[in-house]
């Protein structure tokens, strides 16, 4: 259903999108032999490039994609990209969308320097064109990105995070990417503030119910690409958990908070929390309030004209809580 539902999704932009694939692989080239060797090798292990489609979608929903747009989503893209090179180092991951990752195949250290030079490419690309706003909007995208990732750790280490800073990392840490392609989009085609600020919201609120989605798959049985229960064992305090121990007795509450410090390698006691948080309720509650946040972004989206791209993210909201990895 995945699947069809992207390509139904990316059908008004297929023509702009496979431009922006070709504009994307050539603002990546360079001169050193072992660095466009890698940079290929990005390429071709593409994901479903959410992110582009947002930027030319809604840019196509308010007027026509023009350069600016394609610059904007070639930014958003080399950052996006230059996180996930540095997060599979700082993770130690090996795979990345069923690919080895770049740290499992060159080790840390040339990861890192990638990682440098696709941001230092998207900021030169944005410079280099006077694009100012746009770069605006991503810089301060970054800035968030990295306060919420750094607040999540620091709350992973006590675990005493509640419902109000969960949604202040995820606001920060995934929706605010999603709200600068929105953004971004907007901005490359009309200087008109009150559309950008409808863009921002919109992608807030999308950026959420996906978070939110991605969380409830830590309590999926379904081969999802992430291993099951990969959140608890990194400790990483979830809607569904979050509910969970607020709902639960104190007793229920340590012995539970005790498995998660303590015992979170082993897999019947990862098992055991899983078990907990759908029994407790968790799974439902996190459900209803990504539907509420993506009833928001509908309700958002409905205050603009209708056309093919319009309808192409109301089904890419519908995509954000019906997918399956």
């Amino acid at each position: 259903m995945s699947k069809r539902l992207i390509e139904e999704i990316q059908r008004p932009i297929a023509s702009e999108l496979l431009l922006f694939e070709e504009k994307f692989k050539e603002s990546m080239k360079s001169n050193v032999f072992l660095l466009d060797k890698i940079t290929n090798y990005i390429v071709k292990r593409k994901g479903k490039q959410i992110r582009p489609m947002l930027v030319l979608l809604f840019a196509k929903m308010i007027g026509e994609i023009v350069e600016k747009t394609y610059r904007g989503a070639i930014l958003i893209e080399l950052l996006h990209t230059a996180t996930l090179v540095h997060d599979d180092v700082v993770d130690d991951s090996d795979y990345r969308r069923g690919f080895f990752s770049l740290n499992a195949l060159w080790k840390n250290k040339i990861p890192v320097l990638v990682g440098d030079f696709l941001l230092a490419r998207g900021l030169l690309l944005s410079v280099n064109h006077q694009d100012y706003e746009l770069l605006e909007i991503v810089s301060k995208a970054v800035k968030l990105m990295s306060e919420a990732e750094l607040l999540q750790i620091e709350k992973a280490r006590r675990l005493d995070i509640n419902e109000d800073v969960y949604f202040e990392i995820i606001k920060n840490k995934t929706a605010s990417l999603i709200s600068s392609c929105c953004s971004i989009g907007a901005a490359s085609v009309t200087s008109k503030k009150e559309i950008i600020e409808k863009a921002i919201y919109f992608g807030e609120k999308v950026g959420i119910a996906f978070q939110m989605k991605d969380d409830l798959f830590d309590y999926g049985n379904d081969d999802i690409g992430k291993p099951l229960g990969i959140d608890i064992k990194e400790k990483k305090m979830t809607l569904p958990l979050i509910y969970a121990l607020q709902k639960a007795s104190w007793i229920e509450k340590r012995r539970i908070i005790f498995i998660i410090k303590n015992l979170s390698h082993k897999k019947k006691k990862i098992e055991e929390v899983i078990d907990f948080v759908k029994q407790s309720g968790g799974i439902e509650y996190t459900q209803q309030k990504m539907k509420k946040y993506t009833e928001e972004a509908l309700e958002i989206l409905n205050e603009f004209d209708d056309n093919e791209a319009k309808k192409s993210l109301e089904l890419l909201v519908k995509y954000t809580i019906e997918r399956e990895k």
